[in-house]
């Protein structure tokens, strides 16, 4: 399959979208003494693949390959992600991966997509930009999905590794134990509608707009 290589480049943790500087809230847990050990990050971290990525990222994904327009998928993202941090991450990392996008896997489909958030009429976000040149490069939905999911996936962990912190074997362990969780999520987004999208836990969102504040951090969100 002549994708398989490029996919396995796109969501490398080498790709610099500097996905290493986000916990996507889980710091401020860390902070609280509520996540302390490789036990907690699980238990957060499976919240967060059930809740956030699949009702957002993963729905997002699923739309864009069914053939929803990218600039009003782009729209309800940014309307969706209510905490600042996480709005600005996904941006933030959605245009890096535009710009790698554009020199390496260049399409007509990415293209269009720059040009939206370039004249300032789509903000860019990750999940989009990922599904975009996904697609332009014939990977199917659902492996471009789980794809993703576990690239996200193993970013966080990869830096919960640095905070908690946690050992590396520990990292590998949560990893596996995640894959169960991802399968549910992707299984989970296929049967979604419109109006689920973007139904995420209050009490996760309170936690990344609660980041910001904190006394000290080491992530961006």
């Amino acid at each position: 399959m002549s994708y398989q290589l490029a996919l396995q480049q796109l969501t490398d943790s080498a790709l610099p979208t500097g996905a290493f500087a986000h916990s996507l809230g889980f710091e401020t847990y860390v902070d609280a003494g509520v996540v302390a050990d490789e036990a907690g990050f699980g238990a957060w971290l499976s919240a967060f693949i059930s809740q956030s990525l699949t009702y957002s990222d993963g729905l997002a994904i699923r739309f864009l390959y069914e053939g929803a327009d990218v600039g009003e998928l782009d729209g309800l993202l940014s309307a969706s992600l209510l905490p600042r941090q996480v709005r600005e991450a996904s941006c933030k990392m959605g245009l890096r991966l535009l710009e790698i996008g554009a020199e390496v896997f260049p399409s007509a489909e990415l293209a269009l997509y720059r040009d939206l958030v370039t004249t300032g009429r789509a903000a860019g976000h990750q999940p989009l930009a990922f599904a975009v040149v996904a697609r332009s490069l014939g990977v199917p939905p659902q492996e471009a999905l789980a794809a993703y999911l576990f690239a996200t996936v193993t970013s966080l962990t990869q830096n919960a590794v640095r905070a908690i912190p946690l050992g590396q074997n520990a990292g590998q362990r949560v990893l596996r134990k995640a894959h169960d969780d991802v399968a549910a999520a992707i299984d989970t987004i296929a049967h979604l509608t419109p109006d689920d999208f973007g139904a995420v836990s209050p009490g996760l969102e309170i936690s990344q707009m609660r980041h910001e504040r904190q006394r000290a951090r080491m992530f961006m969100s």
